[in-house]
């Protein structure tokens, strides 16, 4: 198996096997992303990624229930590569029950309904989305690429198409538009009716173009009482049909978990202990990307 560069994944891909198909992110804008920006955008060959499973399969064949397929937005790959690699998955690994991918809204209105259904009957069961926001002037700003509608528009593709969506918000990226942020994203969540909802924090990373407004005074993280607020916030005003919720990354403060709506009520009490000192909070020393 041949990986070039970094590698990331969700954190609940953390047990799948990872099949690196695209090299990089054909987007690659997002001000506040450094994932990609070591790696030129390329689709590797068909053949190098089924040599990959093929190899993957011989070392741990019945063992791999679930596949990640990276880099950053694989959905790009064209219907027929995805068929001929979803193909020879099902057949390499008979316990394989899952395989997932990052997608842009972009990348997800692309496909026709037709392809997103021969995805699905093929085994591609899960999108992995990050709008980070709902509030187009904060999307604007971060160069997602993608607008409020355009997410929702992505989204009801993905849910016809029975592929289940896992959105991600993220929390301080909006600086003074806090509440404009939360707000919208607590709509976009409702909008969207994703089947799992995760809630990160944003860090400035060196070499980002965040990072060069931050060191222009022009934008900086939210104190953690203000980042408490925008997250209890979301909370209020995502409604989806029912979402498992998390905020169990590494760069958050208060790891929380529910469904949502149906927690909605404990989770804000929660937040509202921990903004009390009555919750501790996740020390700074083990926060991380």
């Amino acid at each position: 198996m041949q990986y070039e560069g970094r590698i990331y994944r969700p954190p609940s891909e953390a047990d799948a096997f990872i099949l690196q198909a695209t090299i990089g992110c054909s987007w690659n804008h997002c001000t506040y992303c450094d994932m990609y920006r070591d790696k030129t955008f390329r689709v590797r060959s068909l053949d190098e990624s089924l040599a990959d499973l093929e190899a993957a399969a011989e070392r741990a064949g019945r063992y791999v229930e679930k596949i990640f397929v990276a880099d950053g937005d694989a959905l790009i790959l064209p219907t027929d590569h995805w068929l001929a690699l979803l193909t020879r998955a099902r057949a390499l690994f008979p316990n394989l029950r899952r395989v997932s991918c990052y997608a842009m809204a972009r990348n997800i209105k692309d496909k026709s309904e037709d392809e997103l259904s021969a995805l699905r009957d093929a085994g591609l069961s899960r999108f992995y989305i990050g709008p980070e926001s709902g509030d187009d002037v904060t999307l604007k700003r971060i160069a997602k690429g993608d607008t409020f509608a355009g997410h929702v528009d992505a989204a009801k593709k993905a849910r016809d198409a029975k592929i289940e969506q896992s959105v991600i918000a993220l929390l301080g990226i909006a600086s003074e538009r806090t509440h404009e942020h939360a707000k919208e994203t607590g709509r976009l969540v409702t909008e969207m009716d994703p089947e799992f909802f995760a809630a990160l924090t944003v860090t400035i990373v060196p070499g980002t173009p965040l990072a060069k407004l931050s060191r222009k005074g022009k934008f900086e993280v939210p104190a953690v009482p203000e980042l408490l607020r925008e997250l209890s916030e979301i909370v209020e005003h995502a409604h989806p049909t029912d979402a498992l919720f998390r905020t169990n990354h590494a760069s958050n403060y208060l790891p929380l978990g529910g469904r949502l709506p149906r927690d909605q009520t404990r989770i804000i009490e929660v937040i509202d202990r921990a903004l009390a000192g009555e919750v501790p909070l996740r020390d700074e020393r083990h926060r991380g990307l």
